[in-house]
């Protein structure tokens, strides 16, 4: 691996961007506008994240699609009720930090540290890294957390990821049966009796401990892991929410489902110097 970028800079949305490519063809673009994945391609496959057509990039705007990064709030759930409610970094330009290819992947890590700016907003110090790997048919985010400061901070933290699907009611997620969950539509919570989630309209929902999932979308399937992000965010804001959204096609509801890995319910707290680690994978069995 080389600490220096090896990878082209790119353009998207009028914003600066890294395309890695890997030795066996597989692909990814990074905005450094929020640390965002915005286009994953398996090797010899489609596109598998959703990127609004109309998405918007730049100061102070969130882009609609791909994975935005979302720490330390989740909304309106903590830990920090006075944040905004997706966080501090995902509308924020970050640096790359590292990059690398071997002989079957290609790795990327972006990073961004507190400033006058965040610690006007939430007075702490803090490091957070984003590294995307790529191999086949595999995706691998990783994200970094460490506290440089004194005193110590709680966070909750999401890799929001946007998922392209050929039609939301064709689509098929096993795994969460038995599983808790609170329905941010309703405000209720419930159990899972369902061994698939089908989908036909809005859903936004918080699942706790939820495991390894199984997309499945006509043919294609696509394995979901997780690891130090237990809890898993469905969300699709159906026809209403989407008309109303100036950043989505009206129909743009019918080809996206977020699958989002995140540490929700149980905040962590790290001390001074400590730092903590989640993860989310993607792997594409079936085209």
């Amino acid at each position: 691996m080389s600490d220096e970028l090896i990878f082209p800079m790119t353009e998207v949305l009028g914003q600066p961007a890294v395309h890695l490519q890997a030795p066996d063809g597989a692909q990814a673009t990074v905005l450094l506008h929020g640390g965002q994945l915005v286009s994953w391609i398996p090797a010899g496959r489609k596109e598998q994240l959703y990127l609004s057509p109309q998405a918007v990039a730049g100061p102070g705007q969130a882009v609609r699609g791909g994975v935005p990064v979302i720490f330390p709030q989740f909304e309106q759930r903590g830990p920090d009720f006075s944040l905004p409610r997706h966080g501090l970094v995902r509308t924020r330009l970050w640096a790359v930090e590292s990059s690398g290819r071997s002989k079957d992947h290609a790795q990327l890590t972006l990073a961004i540290d507190d400033n006058a700016e965040t610690r006007a907003i939430w007075p702490h110090s803090f490091t957070l890294e984003l590294t995307v790997s790529i191999s086949g048919q595999r995706l691998d985010l990783e994200l970094y957390a460490h506290n440089p400061g004194t005193t110590p901070w709680p966070f909750a933290a999401a890799l929001h990821t946007y998922l392209a699907v050929s039609a939301l009611d064709q689509v098929r997620l096993q795994g969460l049966e038995g599983k808790r969950y609170v329905d941010s539509t309703t405000g209720g919570e419930a159990t899972e009796d369902h061994p698939e989630k089908r989908f036909h309209d809005e859903v936004d929902r918080i699942y706790a401990e939820a495991g390894a999932l199984l997309l499945r979308d006509g043919p294609r399937r696509l394995s979901i892991e997780a690891d130090n992000l237990p809890d898993v965010v469905l969300w699709n804001p159906g026809p209403d929410k989407c008309a109303a959204l100036k950043d989505m096609p009206a129909d743009g509801w019918l080809n996206m489902l977020c699958v989002e890995a995140a540490r929700v319910f149980e905040p962590i707290t790290l001390g001074p110097d400590e730092s903590w680690t989640g993860r989310q994978s993607f792997t594409l069995t079936a085209a």
